[in-house]
């Protein structure tokens, strides 16, 4: 694998890629959460219980970007359609934790089922390495995502750099 550093315009259409996956990506997350009779931050909220089994209502509200007062509706919303449970942390009766119902993964994993196919079908073409290779990318964009977040958030100065 080569260590050059990558010309200025592969760097352009890298970047005008990511941009355009990113919005395809959430046009794809506003499609499937009116197919669920969701919001896109419902379906969020379900998505990252899906991935962690049980948060904190301050979790959820962290992970979907809402305040509190939202994230309260929001759980209430999900808690009367069946498919979260909460309920006060024996630890802290402050804090609720809330749980996807077991019963309704498979409903909410069904919209993806074909692209997952797709995917995984794309993915089949790629050596270990290639794979690999994006796994970091992803990584490495994700940990990007969040300190722009902290520093949107108030929580890193303009000038703070990642690593």
């Amino acid at each position: 694998m080569s260590h050059e550093p990558a010309p200025a315009s592969a760097i352009a259409d890298l970047m005008r890629a990511g941009r355009e996956m990113s919005r395809l990506s959430m046009v794809f997350r506003y499609a499937i959460a009116e197919r669920l009779g969701l919001t896109v931050s419902d379906l969020e909220c379900l998505d990252h219980l899906a991935d962690v089994g049980s948060a904190t209502a301050g979790q959820v509200a962290e992970r979907t970007n809402l305040t509190t007062g939202a994230v309260t509706s929001m759980l209430r919303r999900l808690q009367q359609a069946g498919y979260v449970t909460t309920e006060r942390d024996p630890a802290d009766r402050r804090r609720v934790i809330v749980t996807l119902q077991p019963e309704r993964i498979a409903e909410l994993k069904r919209p993806y089922e074909r692209f997952a196919e797709r995917a995984e079908w794309l993915i089949e073409g790629y050596s270990a390495e290639d794979v690999m290779l994006l796994v970091r990318h992803y990584d490495r964009m994700q940990a990007m995502y969040l300190a722009e977040l902290d520093r949107l958030r108030g929580g890193l100065p303009e000038t703070a750099s990642v690593d």
